[in-house]
């Protein structure tokens, strides 16, 4: 097949599609999931109650772990829209519409390729983890944008240096600051200065990585924040973001989230699903001596390995280099395999999918995991008809898509991500978020109604305090108080306070919310 410049019609419809399919669906329907995305959007609820736009807390204590700038976006979208799930993920979504859009914009002027182009940003806005990233009301959708953005003005600095491509690197990169913190810097420092060096254009390089203009241009976007909150709190808080949060996150194990080398090796597929497949093309495109190729290679690589050997790792980090392997699957179509093994992948998802109310009663989970165990069984019941109707049409679809002559596997495979997506977006997610989410939402609203003190107990789901409305202390509760708790928690609450003293006034899934009598004494 021959490269096509001009991109079609065709082509702008199916990018719509994938963008709102990938990243605009089910973006209100769906409760705010715990741990992240109730953390960040309490943050921003208190950041609006108390005035304070410089230091978020969290259920009224200090939260170090990001920096300030989605909580100004989600900050902006509340006051517009209203507390609601919508308005917290609006700014995750319209970031990763840009992101999609800047792959996209790239991939067609440095490639002039719409095939290319098409594949790369329908892979950025179908694949399992991206699609995820993009709903959800947290920072990472708008530091991959940033990224891009970022490491693309650098790729076309190295074609055309200009200074004016030198500022835009930097602005970038100190919004990408605001955004995450170091990662913003030091990965574009990192893979120019590999880059650079490979293209033996070591000078360039030094010129743009110590231009003062550069660096003023990237103080004066962190100001805003930086100056004012020196002001407030001498350096508390970017002590504690700095060494707590990114050094201490990489050096040791934070939150259980410990890894191995090859912790990474086993995500990838999964995280680019369901275009698994093109990873090998992928990678064997990139081992040619084309600069765009290396320097798509190398991005990925640095990620990779970096947060390989990082003592805390979360699949979602991997997406830092993964905007390189979405170009470098849109550049390797025309080695694309079979329709076979192309939609493999999507074939073996949606069976497992479908299946997941026939396997999910098989796991076995231990007397000492009743949370989990609650969630586990509301998913059970959670699953309807509309289910199966959904993933068998979703298999279907897919399998026409792999036995019709007259599509090749280049269509077929953009067809079967949108079946999977759709599975995932209107079927799975919508499960899980039954299962997990709404017992806590439902237990925030009976809360409400009783007008009662409330604490938390060793449960760290701030939804609930989204959705109550107010700050939940973590404490033990005293009397006349009311406590939501994790049902893995209540045995040590009993230890504490006494057992039978506690009257149950909400239980679903894996949390109860109960009712400390005003008469109840502690235990002798």
């Amino acid at each position: 097949m021959a490269e096509t410049a001009r991109p079609s019609a065709s082509h702008f419809l199916v990018l719509i599609a994938a963008i709102l399919l990938g990243f605009w669906s089910q973006l209100g329907a769906l409760p705010l999931f715990d741990l992240d995305e109730g953390a960040f959007s309490e943050a921003t609820v208190e950041m609006i109650h108390s005035g304070d736009y410089l230091s978020p807390t969290l259920n009224g204590e200090p939260r170090y772990d990001k920096p300030i700038l989605i909580y100004w976006l989600q900050a902006a979208s509340v006051k517009e829209f209203g507390v609601d799930e919508f308005a917290f993920r609006l700014p995750s979504a319209i970031c990763a519409t840009l992101w999609l859009l800047t792959v996209y914009g790239f991939t067609l002027i440095f490639t002039r390729d719409a095939r290319a182009a098409l594949l790369a940003g329908v892979s950025l806005g179908l694949s399992i983890m991206a699609s995820l990233i993009g709903h959800a009301a947290i920072a990472d959708a708008l530091l991959n944008v940033l990224l891009a953005a970022t490491m693309f003005g650098i790729y076309s600095y190295s074609q055309t240096p200009t200074l004016g491509r030198v500022l835009r690197i930097y602005l970038w990169m100190g919004l990408g600051f605001l955004a995450k913190g170091p990662i913003a810097v030091a990965l574009p420092f990192a893979a120019s200065l590999l880059f650079f060096v490979s293209q033996k254009n070591f000078t360039n390089w030094l010129k743009a990585a110590f231009n003062p203009l550069g660096w003023l241009l990237f103080a004066a976007a962190l100001a805003p924040w930086i100056v004012p909150l020196w002001q407030q709190d001498h350096g508390t808080f970017l002590g504690h973001f700095l060494r707590d949060h990114n050094l201490n996150r990489y050096e040791n194990t934070l939150q259980g989230h410990g890894g191995k080398p090859w912790f990474y090796l086993l995500w990838l597929p999964l995280i680019v699903a369901p275009f698994t497949a093109l990873l090998p093309a992928a990678f064997a495109r990139a081992r040619k001596a084309d600069p765009l190729d290396s320097f798509l290679l190398i991005w990925f690589l640095l990620v990779f390995v970096l947060f390989s050997f990082s003592a805390t790792q979360l699949p979602h980090y991997l997406l830092y280099g993964c905007t390189p392997l979405f170009i470098l699957f849109g550049r390797s179509w025309p080695r694309m395999p079979s329709r076979f093994w192309a939609l493999l992948p999507a074939l073996l998802l949606i069976a497992l999918l479908g299946a997941l109310p026939w396997i999910l009663p098989q796991i076995p989970l231990p007397d000492t995991r009743p949370f989990e165990a609650g969630i586990v069984n509301l998913a059970i019941a959670s699953f309807d008809r509309s289910y199966l109707i959904l993933a068998g049409s979703a298999l279907l679809a897919t399998l026409v898509l792999l036995s019709a002559k007259y599509i090749d596997a280049y269509r077929a495979l953009i067809g079967s991500a949108f079946a999977v997506a759709a599975l995932i977006w209107f079927g799975v997610v919508p499960v899980a978020a039954r299962a997990q989410q709404n017992p806590v939402r439902d237990a925030a609203a009976r809360a409400r109604e009783l007008k009662l003190p409330v604490v938390s107990y060793k449960t760290f789901l701030p939804s609930f305090s989204v959705y109550r409305g107010e700050i939940t202390p973590n404490r033990a509760p005293e009397p006349g108080e009311l406590v939501f708790i994790r049902i893995d928690r209540i045995p040590d609450l009993e230890k504490e306070i006494g057992s039978g003293v506690m009257v149950p006034e909400f239980k679903r899934g894996g949390v109860e919310l109960l009712m400390r009598p005003p008469t109840a004494t502690p235990a002798e």
